[in-house]
């Protein structure tokens, strides 16, 4: 057996040196289950109990000998297929660079920066807020009670009977309220969720931007003196506004507030519909239950708010007919801005 072990360790050394050698193939044809090596050793039973130790040691030392030749094959095979590969791969650091496409922002993007600019323009703070709102403060907080009939337009996509998306960014307004004394001037601008039907004006999800001023001696002429200034650097200094009277929870008296058309000047065209004017946004005086359930005394003090759909803003700046063209991140769409 002592022969037969020398006959494996000079052979398999034999085969190692070969530049040709495949490596696993010998390392399965000498160390596998099936192997030489392994074949030897299971005929170690026939042997005395004193040649025993002595052939097992050598079967180890043979064993060791191969493992440690493969492996050093191995790595130096791995070495040599790294340079060839860091070779093949050398960059040419005279060669110019290709040029890298910069992007823009997107048209809604754009709007609200617009946006943005104007009321800091005029005073007025951002403000963020949750858009994972409790119920009291996107319903309760803003006079809206749980049989309130106005949550049935409003109506939302609910985590838990107490928590939800936020149809609306008032939240904010009410949280501002409860965590700051008079005076107040915010806006709030941020994603809101509906559980609308997709189409050309709806989706589940879209941006609004809500503005909040509350001090002492605030009038609905302030109100229309922010919102004609407003007007008048979104769409130009020509642009007239109008109110019309309206209903919402959260403020009395309220108001749907209309622009001249900034096309046609008022005459009557496709975009206003041959109306001269174009609804944009409501607005109206903060309602005395809502200054209370956040904390402001109505005697003392009293405010106005007003909310947009930047969407809609954005499909009246640019003249487009769908909103879907704005969440499609079509290229050839996006590229006009």
């Amino acid at each position: 057996m002592r022969e037969t072990l020398e006959k494996i360790r000079k052979e398999a050394m034999e085969a190692l040196a070969s530049p040709s050698a495949e490596l696993e193939e010998l390392r399965i044809r000498y160390l596998g289950k099936k192997g030489e090596l392994t074949a030897v050793l299971r005929g170690m039973g026939k042997l005395s109990a004193e040649e025993r130790p002595v052939i097992g040691q050598m079967a180890n030392e043979v064993r060791a000998e191969i493992e440690k030749k493969i492996d050093e094959l191995a790595s130096a095979a791995k070495g040599k297929a790294m340079e060839a590969k860091l070779a093949a791969e050398k960059l040419d650091v005279t060669v110019p660079g290709e040029p890298i496409r910069a992007g823009h922002f997107h048209p809604l993007a754009l709007v609200q920066r617009q946006l943005e600019d104007i009321f800091l323009g005029m005073g007025y703070s951002i403000v963020d807020g949750p858009e994972v709102e409790y119920d009291y403060y996107n319903f309760q907080a803003l006079n809206i009670p749980p049989d309130h009939p106005a949550r049935d337009t409003q109506d939302t996509f609910y985590i838990t009977d107490n928590i939800l998306l936020r149809s609306q960014t008032s939240p904010v307004q009410a949280r501002v309220m409860e965590k700051t004394q008079p005076p107040i001037k915010i806006i709030s601008p941020g994603r809101v969720y509906r559980s609308d039907a997709v189409d050309a004006t709806h989706s589940p999800l879209f941006h609004q931007l809500e503005g909040l001023v509350i001090d002492r001696g605030i009038t609905m002429g302030d109100l229309k003196g922010a919102l004609d200034m407003f007007a008048k650097r979104m769409f130009g200094e020509k642009t007239e506004i109008r109110f019309r009277p309206h209903h919402f929870p959260f403020t009395e008296p309220s108001a749907e507030v209309d622009v001249s058309c900034f096309v046609c000047g008022g005459k009557g065209c496709r975009l206003c519909k041959g109306e001269g004017w174009i609804e944009i946004l409501g607005a109206g005086m903060v309602h005395p239950n809502v200054l209370r359930n956040c904390g402001i005394d109505p005697e003392v003090y009293s405010g106005f708010a007003f909310g947009l759909g930047i969407e809609r803003i954005a499909l009246l700046k640019y003249h487009i007919d769908d909103m879907r063209l704005l969440y499609e991140n079509d290229i050839r769409f996006l590229n006009q801005f």
